[in-house]
């Protein structure tokens, strides 16, 4: 584990988590059509989701990518997934990519998850700059990126078209280790 708080524990993605992933996933399918579509591709049956997990498990120990969950302690329901990913070892650069259960936004999760998944990155994976893209629409994602110290760059326009929608400005956040 790597921390626990208000009843919830950060944990890296593990072989026992397929099932957790494809349910997750079926039931915030609407949400990730936009923000996730290609992890919600990998995940719409529990074959699907094994094959995911095990691929990730597998960056993971590689340190490719980083795949956590956020899980209710007591009820083991996952909330979240956290990744930290399109990691640059030699500029010794990572991105942040999330998503919450709509049954447990709104709650700062996300936040927490995200300050103390930082501290992770700077402490033990030895990053000294990590990244969020965020939607300019998705005010939720900017609230957590900034909550956590993370200092709008720049608007990349038209960075990323969610499909069958018009391209999207987004923008970035960068967080330094000083």
């Amino acid at each position: 584990m790597i921390q626990s708080f208000n009843g919830f524990e950060i944990n890296p993605i593990h072989e026992g988590d397929a099932w957790k992933i494809c349910d997750f996933m079926i039931t915030n399918s609407e949400r990730f059509k936009r923000y996730f579509p290609k992890t919600l591709e990998q995940n719409l049956n529990p074959t699907l989701s094994q094959l995911f997990v095990e691929t990730k498990v597998k960056q993971f120990n590689k340190k490719e990518e980083f795949l956590f969950t956020l899980k209710h302690t007591e009820s083991r329901k996952l909330a979240a997934i956290i990744y930290i990913k399109e990691l640059d070892w030699i500029k010794k650069q990572g991105e942040f990519a999330y998503c919450i259960d709509y049954n447990f936004e709104g709650h700062g999760l996300t936040s927490k998850a995200i300050g103390f998944l930082s501290n992770y990155a700077f402490n033990s994976l030895d990053l000294k700059t990590l990244q969020i893209i965020a939607y300019k629409d998705n005010k939720s994602s900017i609230r957590v990126a900034l909550k956590n110290g993370f200092t709008w760059q720049k608007t990349l326009p038209k960075e990323y078209t969610p499909i069958g929608e018009k391209p999207l400005d987004m923008e970035l956040f960068e967080l330094y280790k000083i």
